[in-house]
């Protein structure tokens, strides 16, 4: 299969693997099982679950042993959406080209959906749809997932992000605060893939983290150029909300060329760092060159 192919079979696996996973909207409480349900499906690229199945098949696993894993990293991301959207935090009308989770339910059940997608991303590691895997394998799964989550991850990033509005970054500074608050869970999704293949060469795992850190990093470059160049119907929110909050981007920091040159030195070096893989790696390359194009 070509590419285009491979993404969308991987996008639609996520979606059913979610879908199937979260309660139904008819089971009590339903206004909260909806919002949740709301929150998760219908929409969004799914980088990380492809990102785990995409390891994970180039490591010989099976699908069926992965949607676990890709299911509870994007609960994962759709708990954070939830949250980072609130008035508290980024203040957003607009995600996936729809009204926020707390627009479109209320700001008590947003809070309380994003914390229970977070609780059923764990729930999903250690249920008995991993038994194939041994215990202490997935205690490596869930350990990666929680320190990828808090606040030496995402959440710290989030928490840097907010404290940088108004004020001027190094691009260290820039650096460091992507890497934990969109590379993390990034790096999470390949280490879960390889975890789940049941992987175990250490040159393996180490050419997957540097490749996952280097595609975390490309990702949210491209995310603050579609910020300035994308359009509100394709990118599903506000052209121009990064600037009209004031926060610190690449484009702002470097320069558009700059900004656009440095994510495409980013994916060079993902390509690179799979150069001992053989050619089951090879979705994982263009997914790489996918994420420095797309529009959205």
């Amino acid at each position: 299969m070509q590419f285009d192919e491979i993404l969308k079979s991987f996008q639609a696996r996520a979606e059913a693997a979610l879908d199937s996973r979260l309660p139904a909207d008819s089971t009590a409480p339903g206004r909260l099982h909806a919002a949740m349900r709301y929150a998760t499906l219908g929409g969004g690229k799914r980088v990380r679950p492809v990102l785990v199945y995409a390891t994970g098949t180039a490591l010989g696993a099976c699908l069926e042993h992965l949607d676990g894993s890709a299911a509870a990293v994007e609960f994962i991301h759709a708990y954070s959406l939830i949250h980072d959207d609130l008035p508290a935090m980024d203040n957003d009308d607009l995600r996936r080209g729809r009204p926020t989770c707390h627009r479109a339910y209320d700001e008590a059940t947003a809070i309380l959906a994003g914390d229970s997608l977070q609780a059923l991303a764990f729930e999903v590691l250690a249920s008995g749809a991993q038994d194939h895997l041994p215990a202490a394998r997935r205690l490596l799964m869930m350990e990666a997932l929680a320190t990828a989550s808090g606040s030496f991850g995402m959440a710290g990033g989030q928490a840097i992000d907010l404290a940088a509005v108004g004020r001027q970054l190094s691009l260290g500074e820039l650096e460091n605060m992507h890497l934990h608050k969109t590379g993390a869970l990034i790096r999470a999704s390949v280490r879960l893939g390889f975890l789940a293949s049941g992987g175990t060469d250490p040159r393996h795992a180490d050419r997957l983290d540097r490749y996952a850190r280097c595609v975390g990093l490309a990702f949210q470059v491209h995310d603050d150029i579609l910020d300035v160049e994308g359009s509100t119907e394709v990118i599903g929110k506000p052209r121009g909300s990064d600037q009209h909050r004031d926060k610190p981007t690449y484009p702002n920091l470097l320069g558009m060329d700059e900004a656009k040159a440095t994510a495409q030195r980013l994916c060079d070096e993902a390509l690179e760092a799979l150069s001992i893989m053989d050619h089951r790696a090879d979705f994982l390359r263009r997914l790489a060159e996918f994420i420095v194009q797309r529009d959205r």
